[in-house]
This record gives structure tokens, C-alpha cells and sequence, in this order.
């Protein structure tokens, strides 16, 4: 099979005939343009990197999960972190945000090494994540919910807190979360427990919880999962506002129609390893993509195959999971 007729990524498309957030309102995007003379190559050098990340790995016994040689994420875009299951997505992100140490690499954020620094002075530093699985606490209100994600909080102090002066920040610090509550729709929710919550509204309110410490980078893992298709609409518009703001957004997402509308820049990790980077269209079309998705026999006649080669392709078929893929 020729190049020309190699199947691609189909991005922007389902069932039902229309991209997955067609109905979303269209944000400014100021990064517009910024990437047209990025090479679309694993470790591409950005105009302006914010985060950079160098020779970065982690093993778990004999198990390389992560192994990036070189990654920069360009300020004020919105980056796409995708690959197949096990590709070593999350364990990279658990790396970048302090959650894991990696067993070598640095690490840069906006000029400055966060080596060994833990996720909560990272927050204060403007880095902050969200995870696959929400961190609401489900016995307090949401907006008690949202008050716990400001920094540098007077109250947090023992000696502090024993004076009333903390009184003021809190007022503020609260006039803050009824803000975000309001920009994510979701005041008439304001005093109820957040155990009675949605899944796709405790990802929006995890989303506005990292919003209260006024962040520059954001990081948000699989932000879409498990969310109804309603939800879905109003978290991608929330995104795009992030970037409309000049926040940095870096996501993994497994939904290609997701990828292809918000996405500014795409990273393809498979194996642990940076295998591409590029435009969404870009990625669609790049045959080492399409490998790692599909497979590098998904456009061979199965019947033309010798003996040799049906044996190789079931050996390979046989290699346990934990053997060519990553936690």
C-alpha cells in the first residue's frame, strides 16, 4: 500500500456526522500562527517554552514507563498529550506536576528547575493538574470545595489563624469561588455537598478549583472521561477560555474529535517515549501515529502473508503486556 492510500486519523468526525464540539462558542486564540514555523518533529524547539523537560525517565523494576529525551510546551497554547493505553501519558504527567520523582531528567518552568519540588509549592509557582478520577471531597459543600484551592491562605498558618485578620481573605477568597462558580454555571450548586454532584459537574468544578490559584500553566488528565455529551460542550469552551486568558493548557484526551478542535499542538507518546509532535493535521496523517494506534501491519493483505511473517506477527502478539508498554 502507497503512502497516498495509508488510512489517517480521522479527526472532527462521529456517528453523528459533526466534530464533537461544533457547537462550542469560538474563543480568541492568541497563539494563532505561532507554530507555522515549528518543525513538526519529536523535541521541536518553541518560540517561547514555558515547560521543558529533558532526558526525563522512570522505571518500575525492569519496566521503562517514561523515557523523554526532549519536550517543550510553547506558552499560552493548548497541548495535546495522546497515545495508545500504556503509552506512559499519566505517569509523565504525575513526573512533570512532583506527584512521582523520575529516576533521571530536569525538569523547567518558566525558567526555573523544579527538580525534586513538591505539587503544593508548584501551585504556588502558577503549575496545577487535575486528575482522570475527581479529587471533590464529597462531604463539603462546593464551595467549601472551591476555598480550599486558594494559596497562600492566612488561616494555613497556626499563629495566624489564632488572630482574626485572616476574616478579610477569607470574604475574598470566597467572593473568588462564587465567581468561578458562576463563570462554570454552576452556582445553584454553591451549598450542596459535592458527593451529590455529577461526574461531568465534579469535573467542572475540579477545573474552576484549580482556576482559584490564578495558575499559568494547567494541566488537566482526561478531562472529557466519563462526561455526557452536554458537559462536554461546556468543559471544551472552558478550555479554550483558558487560553483566551494566556494560560498554558497541557491534556491528555483519548477523544480525537476533542483533540482536533481545542488542540494548538499534539504530543504522541507511545512505549514511554516521544514518538511525534505536530499540528492535529499533522498528527493525522503521520504514519508512526497511525502505527501506534493501529498497529504496523493494520494495512497488509493478512492472506499474503508467509508463514514467517503470520509467525512473527503472533510472537509479537504473545509479548506480555507489562514487556512493551508502560503503567
Amino acid at each position: 500500500m502507497t503512502d497516498e492510500q495509508r488510512p489517517g486519523i480521522e479527526f472532527g468526525k462521529t456517528a453523528g456526522g459533526g466534530g464533537a464540539a461544533g457547537a462550542i462558542h469560538d474563543h480568541v486564540n492568541p497563539v494563532a500562527g505561532v507554530f507555522d514555523d515549528v518543525e513538526p518533529v519529536p523535541g521541536s524547539k518553541k518560540p517561547d517554552p514555558i515547560l521543558i523537560a529533558d532526558h526525563v525517565t522512570k522505571t518500575f523494576g525492569g519496566l521503562t514507563a517514561v523515557d523523554v529525551e526532549h519536550l517543550e510546551i510553547q506558552r499560552g497554547g493548548i497541548t495535546a498529550l495522546i497515545g495508545p493505553n500504556g503509552a506512559g501519558k499519566t505517569t509523565f504527567f504525575n513526573l512533570l506536576t512532583g506527584f512521582d520523582k523520575p529516576n533521571t531528567g530536569h525538569v523547567v518552568l518558566d525558567g526555573q528547575s523544579i527538580d525534586g519540588v513538591a505539587p503544593h509549592k508548584l501551585a504556588n509557582r502558577g503549575m496545577v493538574r487535575t486528575f482522570q478520577l475527581t479529587k471533590a471531597l464529597s462531604r463539603m459543600t462546593v464551595i467549601d470545595n472551591m476555598k480550599l484551592g486558594a494559596v497562600n491562605q492566612t488561616g494555613e498558618h497556626f499563629w495566624r489563624a489564632l488572630l482574626p485578620i485572616w476574616k478579610r481573605q477569607e470574604q475574598e477568597i470566597e467572593g473568588r469561588g462564587d465567581a468561578l462558580l458562576d463563570r462554570f454555571n454552576l452556582t445553584h450548586m454553591r451549598d450542596e455537598f459535592a458527593g451529590t454532584m455529577s461526574g461531568g459537574q465534579r469535573k467542572l468544578v475540579e477545573m474552576a478549583r484549580a482556576l482559584m490559584t490564578d495558575p499559568k500553566l494547567v494541566m488537566l488528565d482526561e478531562p472529557m472521561a466519563g462526561v455526557n455529551p452536554a458537559l462536554t460542550q461546556s468543559l471544551l469552551g472552558h478550555v479554550k477560555g483558558l487560553r483566551a486568558e494566556g494560560r498554558t493548557v497541557i491534556f491528555v484526551e483519548h477523544d480525537m474529535d476533542v483533540v482536533h478542535d481545542i488542540s494548538d499542538w499534539v504530543v504522541v507518546m507511545a512505549e514511554g517515549a516521544i514518538i511525534a509532535e505536530g499540528t492535529p493535521d499533522d498528527i493525522a496523517a503521520n504514519p508512526d501515529v497511525i502505527d501506534a494506534y493501529l498497529g504496523s501491519h493494520h494495512d497488509s493483505d493478512f492472506e499474503s502473508w508467509s508463514d514467517d511473517e503470520i509467525a512473527q506477527a503472533e510472537s509479537a502478539d504473545d509479548t506480555p503486556a507489562g514487556e512493551e508498554g508502560s503503567p
